[in-house]
């Protein structure tokens, strides 16, 4: 699913704030309008989350490097600021991207420039969430006991991901996943199946017990042990998305 970029501007006045998000919703990304005081757009941004905040370095009440500092106390993951000013400072600008700045746009701009690094600025978050998802799956199965160098854990951190990324694979992981992971290593569907089942035997054969616990519990069926393919990749996902979906703006 792609993301919807939600872009906050932090003026409401016809002239600048709402031609400015009028433009950029013409341009298909989602903007938005509040009043040019600091202390509102801190109200706002806590309780809107948006991806973006586009803002003039001069506000009322509560400066914009005063509330980038502000917004990184109060909240686990802050919106990328584009911060614009009529002052072509290199001084300034250096202050202004030390406090948290994304970007200083120099007033005045073209629209195509802010569109250009609005876009560009959240593409480059995407991609570390992609690689934050990639090293919390690596990590989980890493606890549980599965040794990277057998096939089946590299099988499994794809599939899982698939899983977390693609919320209706899970449902079919005959069908969907166990292609999916064959294509994506050249090889079939049946020896994915099997190489992850090794590797499912081996973490609750060789694995820390109290973190296997920790993470199954009473989920698992204690008369035949070990989980199926399906319930561990299942349960894996779904305890994942718990730990990572706060930080994200897609729905899985």
């Amino acid at each position: 699913m792609e993301k919807q970029i939600k872009v906050m501007i932090g003026d409401d006045s016809a002239e600048y704030g709402v031609y400015l998000a009028s433009t950029l919703r013409s341009n298909g990304i989602y903007a938005y309008t509040r009043k040019k005081d600091g202390n509102v757009l801190l109200e706002a941004i806590q309780k809107d989350c948006p991806d973006v905040v586009v803002v003039d370095l001069s506000i009322q009440n509560l400066d914009a490097v005063a509330l980038m500092k502000r917004i990184s106390q109060l909240t686990a993951k802050k919106p990328e600021f584009i911060i614009t000013s009529a002052f072509d400072n290199s001084f300034v600008e250096r202050q202004v991207i030390e406090a948290g700045a994304s970007y200083y746009l120099i007033k005045p701009f073209e629209i195509e420039t802010l569109c250009s690094v609005i876009k560009s600025i959240v593409k480059k978050d995407i991609n570390y969430e992609c690689n934050d998802l990639e090293m919390l799956v690596t990590n989980t199965i890493h606890k549980l006991g599965v040794p990277a160098h057998i096939k089946g854990y590299h099988y499994l951190r794809t599939a899982i991901i698939s899983a977390i990324q693609n919320k209706n694979q899970i449902e079919s992981i005959t069908k969907t996943i166990y292609p999916y992971v064959a294509d994506t290593y050249s090889t079939t569907a049946s020896r994915v199946e099997r190489a992850i089942r090794h590797a499912i035997e081996v973490a609750w054969e060789r694995g820390n017990s109290e973190v296997i616990n920790s993470f199954f519990g009473y989920t698992v069926n204690s008369y035949k042990g070990k989980p199926t393919n399906f319930e561990f990749i299942a349960l894996i996902t779904d305890r994942i998305k718990l730990q990572y979906k706060s930080n994200l703006n897609y729905s899985f």
